[in-house]
């Protein structure tokens, strides 16, 4: 991400966008402290009853959103992709799912393994607690020209980031 001058800083414009994205809210997603220096994301989510399925396992799409969510985030960040003039979309998007948490908190480690000018590819792995590995993914994201919110969308104010 750039700036140019004095401005709001993009990290904190996302790291606040994040911060009141109500689904996010909802399944507890929250930046793994501290943050990796690598260029790795790890967004952490608990394993409570807000993404459990109706047999009261960690709900298939919970994690999903959680790899997705990180992986954008990483996509982010690897990439010149500029959030207050460009959209982030997920462009493809396959989990493995290999077993269930023992214990949470559940974590999605995201690493960039390419990032093109108008598209990155990312991989995940999301572990629980006991560092079991309980999904693996792959994820790719285009960068493309901002774009309007959807009817009925909260309307936001022109400097939040799209993500």
């Amino acid at each position: 991400m750039t700036t140019s001058g004095p401005g709001p800083d993009p990290h904190a414009l996302f790291r606040e966008a994040f911060r009141q994205t109500p689904l996010h809210e909802l399944l507890g997603l929250r930046f793994a402290e501290p943050e990796p220096t690598d260029g790795t994301v790890i967004i952490e989510m608990e394993v409570a009853p807000p993404a459990f399925n109706g047999s009261g396992n960690l709900h298939g799409g919970a994690i999903a959103t959680l790899v997705d969510v990180a992986a954008g985030s990483c996509a982010g960040r690897a990439s010149a992709f500029d959030p207050l003039a460009q959209s982030l979309v997920t462009a493809d998007l396959h989990v493995r799912y290999l077993g269930r948490p023992k214990a949470g908190p559940v974590r999605a480690e995201a690493r960039p393994m390419r990032a093109g000018r108008m598209l990155i590819v990312v991989e995940v792995r999301v572990l629980d607690a006991l560092d079991n590995l309980i999904a693996f993914a792959d994820f790719s994201a285009m960068v493309v020209e901002r774009r309007d919110p959807l009817a009925g969308a909260v309307p936001t104010d022109p400097q939040t980031p799209d993500l």
